[in-house]
């Protein structure tokens, strides 16, 4: 009998071992999916606190501050898309990209993520990036897109209209092109504002 009762105990003290074994092994999967390093960085936001809202680091301590909202939509640019993930990216103030490390991944540390909400809605608190040093590069802000049940893919960065490196050539062939990423920003109080409306593209694979 006592043979039996250590051996259900030894089972027993067994299964929680395994249990919270398989907990802590979730919980490293959660915090850094197996396909972390390979992946591209718009699938790196934290799902737990992802909004309609975010704020790019260092936005708190720049002097050219800016606030970039708008709505996203679907293809036939009427209907507002929910749940969209809206990743962008860009150098810092003086036109270099900040680059941190995070569990051995690469990554540019000004960027952010948002999900539109129901109204297809969208909010970023930044700043404006440098041009890169000793060049005339146009200032500008990566992005890239993901929609629901489709595959990720990059948007035209967003340029600004007041940018002295923004030529008139670039601006002809912009528009020539039909493409819609000149922000004009105003400012307002201590922040400039931009307002910025994404139209989603028809032809993108289902993921």
């Amino acid at each position: 009998m006592k043979k039996i009762m250590r051996f259900l105990v030894f089972v027993f003290i067994s299964l929680i071992f395994h249990s919270l074994n398989a907990q802590d092994s979730s919980n490293v999967l959660e915090e850094v999916p197996f396909d972390y390093m390979s992946r591209n960085p718009i699938y790196d936001y934290d799902p737990n606190t992802i909004s309609n809202t975010d704020t790019i680091p260092d936005f708190d301590i720049q002097v050219s501050k800016l606030m970039i909202s708008g709505t996203v939509y679907k293809s036939d640019g009427v209907t507002p898309a929910a749940d969209v993930i809206l990743y962008i990216w860009h150098q810092d103030e003086d036109g270099y990209y900040d680059m941190k490390t995070a569990n051995d991944k690469r990554y540019v540390y000004h960027r952010g993520w948002v999900k539109t909400d129901a109204d297809g809605k969208y909010t970023f608190y930044t700043f404006f990036p440098g041009s890169y040093p000793h060049s005339k590069e146009a200032r500008h802000i990566h992005a890239a897109v993901k929609e629901p049940g489709k595959v990720d893919y990059t948007l035209n960065g967003f340029l600004f209209d007041d940018d002295p490196f923004l030529t008139k050539l670039c601006r002809k062939r912009l528009a020539k092109k039909g493409v819609d990423n000149i922000l004009s920003t105003p400012k307002k109080g201590d922040i400039h504002v931009a307002n910025h409306d994404i139209v989603l593209k028809a032809d993108i694979p289902v993921k």
